[in-house]
């Protein structure tokens, strides 16, 4: 669905012109392109960090942090306004400018000489990622035919899931000769995708009339998430009681104060504030924070620690990694029927504990070899993650009216970017200076930080409770 639809108008009631089977078919190849581009970026630079650090003397983990929260940050806040432009004006046009963007900032982002320029880049990708991803979405929901949908929706959400597994692989294979490649690619694919879209997507009438939803309130998501990550990967350098620490605490406790008053008083809130009446919506969505900020933070961990501690090139790595994301659609779909007979609330908590207990047996054993130490671990997480994501993601919108759907799958969206961030933030705060990562001992603080995270939401998981369960023991 698409991610800026208001309350009172769904985009699959949106006036729009069918394609034929044929172009049905394109169609769905060349979202599915793009939506699997801007998912393959955010990934890729998890094995790059090494390699760009190198390229930018004097950097610190703390500054190279935000070649990733950048992108993870503004994408976060963009989606909900950029979502509702794109069915104001025209999905199409949404779509175009949203890759246009990207791929401009793509070529930016490798031309950078400084890092202050990757970073600045970053943030003009992430605009661009945040129009294209919900008009991509909006455009199989208005313009595939109803039959094809639901198979098509399927295979974009998989896209994205495969941007995971792929991204490491293709970054490290890129990065071995040199990181900015990793956005060269981009280039062609972008302009064969623009040149594309353009001809192949129907215009269509915009999805809805309905006002723009609240700027300030997106700034305000923006400026929280960023002032809290800054306060976070500062926090070694800055100490805890420093000046600059209580002025990022107090900013950010003023501009969270500032964005409930808004939700609360503006005509159109960047998130309706019935949405979080709903019990079940507003634990479920506390539990993709937490349980995101899980995963980004033992994402990047094992990546630094394949080519800190274990010395592995940017190639290596990216195969090391790869067993983790394949595990997740794996098991995805071998629980699914399994998942349907159990109510919600354990499927997920249950999934969470299982992740929980990979990177416990990350933490404890000690991360000197690969083989014995890591990867154990690293694929107990996906099938952690395989178990709970799927239902966590479904049960977050399952007690809402039809009409809420779409702006809460923006919300879940942002919730999950936010999450993002903050386990980045908060990785990179404990792992300190960079000098100290080639020493294995390190990581294990870390890996401690994501097994305490991730068993807090295997226990908030456990409060979900759902009115339109399958199951009355979930009432």
């Amino acid at each position: 669905m698409s991610q800026g639809s208001t309350a009172d108008e769904h985009p699959c009631t949106s006036p729009s012109r069918e394609v034929s089977p044929e172009a049905a078919t394109k169609t769905t190849a060349l979202l599915c392109v793009a939506a699997f581009m801007t998912m393959l970026d955010l990934f890729i630079v998890n094995v790059a960090f090494e390699s760009i650090g190198e390229t930018y003397p004097g950097s610190s983990l703390a500054g190279l942090s935000w070649v990733l929260n950048a992108y993870i940050v503004v994408y976060a806040a963009c989606l909900i306004p950029a979502g509702n432009l794109s069915d104001r004006y025209g999905r199409k046009q949404g779509f175009l400018v949203g890759l246009g963007l990207f791929t401009i900032a793509s070529l930016g982002c490798a031309a950078a000489p400084m890092l202050a320029f990757l970073i600045a880049f970053r943030v003009v990708q992430a605009a661009g990622a945040a129009v294209l991803t919900p008009a991509s979405l909006g455009l199989i929901l208005s313009v595939l035919p109803e039959a094809r949908r639901a198979g098509a929706v399927r295979v974009w959400a998989i896209s994205s899931s495969f941007a995971g597994a792929l991204g490491p692989v293709i970054g490290g294979l890129l990065a071995e000769t040199s990181w900015r490649w990793a956005f060269l690619i981009n280039l062609p694919i972008g302009l064969i995708a623009l040149v594309v879209a353009a001809r192949l997507l129907p215009k269509g009438a915009p999805a809805s009339r309905t006002r723009v939803p609240d700027p300030v309130g997106a700034v305000a998501v923006a400026v929280a998430v960023g002032a809290l990550s800054l306060g976070l990967v500062r926090v070694e350098d800055w100490g805890w009681g420093s000046a600059r620490m209580l002025l990022t605490a107090g900013v950010t406790v003023v501009v969270l104060t500032l964005l409930a008053y808004r939700v609360r008083t503006h005509p159109v809130p960047i998130m309706s504030p019935r949405l979080f009446r709903v019990p079940s919506f507003t634990v479920a969505n506390i539990t993709i924070l937490i349980f995101t900020s899980a995963f980004s933070a033992v994402f990047l961990s094992v990546s630094l620690w394949l080519e800190t501690a274990a010395d592995y090139g940017p190639l290596q790595a990216g195969l090391a990694l790869v067993p983790g994301p394949l595990a997740v659609p794996l098991f995805a779909a071998l629980t699914q029927r399994w998942a349907a007979s159990v109510p919600s609330r354990f499927v997920v908590s249950a999934g969470l504990a299982i992740f929980g207990l990979g990177s416990l047996l990350l933490a404890t054993q000690g991360g000197a070899h690969y083989a014995t130490d890591i990867l154990p671990g690293w694929i107990i997480i996906g099938v952690g993650i395989g178990i709970a994501m799927p239902t966590l993601i479904g049960t977050a919108t399952a007690d809402l009216a039809q009409a809420d759907t779409a702006t809460a799958s923006a919300v879940v969206n942002t919730a999950r970017q936010a999450g993002y961030a903050l386990g980045v933030a908060g990785l990179v705060a404990i792992l300190g200076s960079q000098a100290t990562l080639h020493t294995g001992d390190t990581f294990q603080d870390g890996w401690i930080f994501v097994t305490a995270l991730v068993l807090i939401s295997a226990v908030t998981a456990l409060r979900i409770r759902q009115h339109k369960s399958r199951h009355a023991e979930d009432e």
